[in-house]
């Protein structure tokens, strides 16, 4: 198991997000988090990277309790988070917001070089002294990605992976999904687009007002109209 939570209650303030929440995640596994605005989805990501503490409830990261972080530790236990809003550091320039995050994986693993992150994006390459501030949305989404897999990660946690992007900019961020799923890295993925998540998962969670509705295979979503307009639909 590379990421597990067991019955997390979170809180903002007095406000109670999560409700006993389970979570895990295996290695090579891929997972979609899914759930309609405000029903808990970043706050468990949040809460299992160490950003926030539960007030009852524990997180283990390959075996480890790391309730609480520190966010670093979890980090470099092999787990990598691209978060909604992206946090690049736009006075760097492509090269160095990729280089600076470079390092070995956990099992001394270096199979996301460089190179490889500017093949698989070669839209970076043609702008790799650019400015991460003066790329354009979906190029600092790319570039996003592009650092968390250069730590070389066995879990990569994508926080609304295509939210905002255009179009022909979207199909290209699930193509790299396909990839990294297809190179053995386990992957959470949270989206709005339940029939592209459920299409690249095994296994899908839906949370409804911090509670786990539904877990288990993403076939049974993808074939379930019913589960799919009572929970996820607009």
């Amino acid at each position: 198991m590379l990421l597990e939570a067991i019955g997390l209650h979170t809180y903002y303030g007095s406000s109670h997000i999560l409700h006993g929440v389970n979570f895990h995640i295996r290695k090579g596994e891929a997972l979609g988090l899914m759930g309609r605005n405000g029903m808990g989805k970043t706050t468990l990501i949040r809460t299992m990277m160490g950003f926030l503490t539960p007030k009852a409830g524990g997180v283990l990261v390959r075996g480890q309790r790391m309730t609480g972080g520190p966010t670093h530790r979890i980090a470099k236990l092999g787990i990598a988070y691209v978060p909604e809003g992206r946090g690049i550091f736009p006075n760097l320039t492509v090269r160095e917001n990729l280089i600076m995050a470079a390092r070995a994986g956990v099992d001394g693993q270096r199979d996301w070089t460089f190179d490889r992150v500017m093949a698989t994006f070669p839209r970076l390459a043609e702008r790799i002294e650019n400015g991460g501030g003066n790329l354009s949305g979906g190029e600092q989404q790319m570039l996003t990605i592009g650092r968390a897999l250069m730590t070389n990660p066995d879990l990569l946690i994508l926080d609304e992976a295509t939210e905002g992007l255009a179009p022909l900019i979207v199909r290209e961020i699930w193509r790299v999904i396909r990839e990294i799923r297809d190179s053995g890295i386990a992957t959470v993925i949270v989206d709005k687009n339940h029939s592209a998540v459920t299409a690249l998962t095994d296994r899908s969670m839906i949370l409804v007002k911090g509670q786990v509705v539904f877990d288990g295979p993403s076939t049974e979503v993808r074939n379930n109209p019913e589960l799919i307009k009572k929970h996820l639909g607009v």
